[in-house]
C-alpha cells in the first residue's frame, strides 16, 4: 500500500478499508508514516468524514493498538466519564470525588488539552508533586482504596490515540465527529469501565459548535458503546459561555475546590446533574434519590474530604497552588447588563497568556489565566472589572472589551 494513495482516496470522499487504515494508522505509530502525512489524513477526514464502518474499525485499530485495562475483579460498578472539552470546564475535578463519595468507582483516564480547551491532566500537574502517570497496578490500588483516580494514558492503553490526539491538537483537526468518537470511545473501552458517560460540550467554545453536531456525536458515540456492550450515556451541555470563573489551570483547580466547598452557580449545578445521573444510572435507583446523596455529600464536607484524600494520594500538596502575581483588570466601558461572554474568545485569550499549547512542544504555565468578575445577567457601570487576567510578567495587553463581553 502507498500513504500518498491512501490520503487522496479520502481527499477524494472515498471509503478507506480496514486494511488501509490499519497500514496508515499503525505505521504512523511505528514512524512509517510520517507527521507531515498524517496530518494530510486527518484533514482530508475533518472534511470528507469517515462512514459507521470506517469507525468502528479505526476504534478498534486504536484499542488494538496497546492492552485493555481488566477491572473486573474490583467490586461495585466502575463508571468513567468524558467531557469533549471546553472553556473553563473542571466538571472531573469535581464530580469525581462527589460520585466516590457516594460509593461508586470512578476510574478516570484524562487527556492534555486539546485546542482552545484545557484538559484535566494540565489542571492536575498545576499542584506541585501530582502524579498523572500512573502503572495499571497503582491505579486499580487506588480506585479499589478511595473509589476514584485520575491518570493520563498509560504507555500501553490505546497508544496510537496518544499520538494521533497530540497531532491533533496542533493541525486545525480537532472538529472531526469521526476522530473525537474514535478517540474518546477507544480510551473508554480500554479502560475498562461498566458504564460511560459523555458530556459532549456544544457552543463557539467547544468542538461541537452547533446542536446538529453534537446530536450526531451523540448518536455515534452511543452506537459505538452498544457495539461493545457498554452502556453509554451522552447529555449535551451548552458551552457558549464559560464554564464557571476561572479560566486557567491552577485558577480551575481553586475553582473546584470553591465548588465543593459550597459555591453556589451554574458549574454547581451541571456537577450536580451529572454527578445524579451516574449514580442513578450506576445504582439502578430514581434519580431523584441519587440527587439526594449528592447533595448530603457536599453539604457534609464529605465530597471535598474525598478531593483531599485523591490529591494527597497521588502525591500532590493541595498547599503549592499558586497563581501569578501579575493581574490586569478589563473595565467596562459601558453600562448595562451582561448578556454573553464569548467562550471562544475567552478561550484564545487564555492561550495567549500561556494557559495552553499552540504546538506539541509547548509548555504550559500553570500560574496563568483568567478571572471572570462578571458573569452572565449582571449588572454593570461604567469603571466595573469585567474580568482580571493573570499575566506571565507586568507587561499590559490591549484588549477589545467588545470581544469577549456583550453587555447591552
Amino acid at each position: 500500500m502507498n500513504i500518498v494513495e491512501i490520503i487522496s482516496k479520502k481527499k477524494n470522499g472515498l471509503s478507506l478499508t480496514r486494511e488501509e487504515l490499519e497500514f496508515a494508522f499503525n505505521g504512523y505509530l511505528n514512524g512509517t508514516v510520517h507527521d507531515y502525512q498524517m496530518s494530510a489524513l486527518l484533514m482530508a477526514i475533518c472534511i470528507k468524514g469517515m462512514n459507521d464502518t470506517e469507525t468502528f474499525d479505526l476504534v478498534d485499530i486504536f484499542i488494538k493498538s496497546g492492552d485493555v485495562l481488566d477491572l473486573s475483579n474490583i467490586e461495585g460498578i466502575k463508571v468513567d466519564k468524558h467531557s469533549t472539552g471546553g472553556i473553563g470546564d473542571k466538571v472531573t475535578l469535581i464530580i469525581g470525588p462527589i460520585v466516590a463519595s457516594c460509593g461508586v468507582i470512578v476510574p478516570k483516564m484524562s487527556g492534555r488539552g486539546l485546542g482552545i480547551t484545557g484538559g484535566t491532566i494540565d489542571k492536575l500537574e498545576s499542584i506541585k508533586g501530582f502524579k498523572v502517570s500512573l502503572t495499571d497496578d497503582e491505579f486499580i490500588k487506588q480506585i479499589s482504596d478511595i473509589g476514584f483516580a485520575v491518570t493520563g494514558q498509560t504507555k500501553n492503553l490505546c497508544p496510537l490515540d496518544k499520538v494521533i490526539y497530540a497531532l491533533r491538537d496542533v493541525t486545525g483537526t480537532t472538529d472531526s465527529i469521526p476522530l473525537i468518537a474514535s478517540s474518546i470511545m477507544s480510551k473508554k473501552i480500554a479502560g475498562g469501565a461498566d458504564k460511560i458517560f459523555i458530556d459532549i460540550k456544544c457552543g463557539n467554545g467547544a468542538m461541537m459548535k452547533d446542536m446538529d453536531s453534537a446530536l450526531k456525536l451523540k448518536d455515534v458515540m452511543e452506537r459505538i458503546g452498544a457495539f461493545y456492550n457498554r452502556e453509554t450515556i451522552c447529555e449535551v451541555s451548552d458551552m457558549n459561555t464559560p464554564l464557571g470563573s476561572n479560566i486557567g489551570n491552577s485558577l480551575e483547580v481553586i475553582e473546584a475546590m470553591d465548588v465543593l466547598k459550597g459555591k453556589t452557580g451554574k458549574l454547581r449545578k451541571l456537577c450536580i446533574k451529572i454527578s445524579s445521573t451516574m449514580i442513578s444510572k450506576s445504582k439502578g435507583v430514581s434519580y431523584a434519590e441519587a440527587e439526594k446523596e449528592v447533595l448530603e455529600v457536599l453539604e457534609s464536607g464529605k465530597a471535598y474530604n474525598k478531593f483531599l484524600e485523591f490529591v494527597k494520594y497521588q502525591g500532590g500538596d493541595i498547599s503549592s497552588l499558586t497563581v501569578s502575581k501579575h493581574k490586569q483588570e478589563i473595565k467596562s466601558q459601558k453600562e448595562g447588563v451582561v448578556d454573553a461572554i464569548s467562550a471562544q474568545e475567552i478561550g484564545k485569550l487564555s492561550c495567549v497568556l500561556g494557559a495552553g499549547r499552540e504546538s506539541k512542544e509547548d509548555t504550559i504555565d500553570y500560574t496563568v489565566g483568567i478571572t471572570l468578575e462578571k458573569l452572565v445577567g449582571d449588572k454593570v457601570t461604567f469603571g466595573d472589572t469585567l474580568f482580571t487576567l493573570y499575566k506571565k510578567d507586568d507587561k499590559d495587553i490591549e484588549i477589545n472589551v467588545d470581544d469577549y463581553y456583550t453587555i447591552n
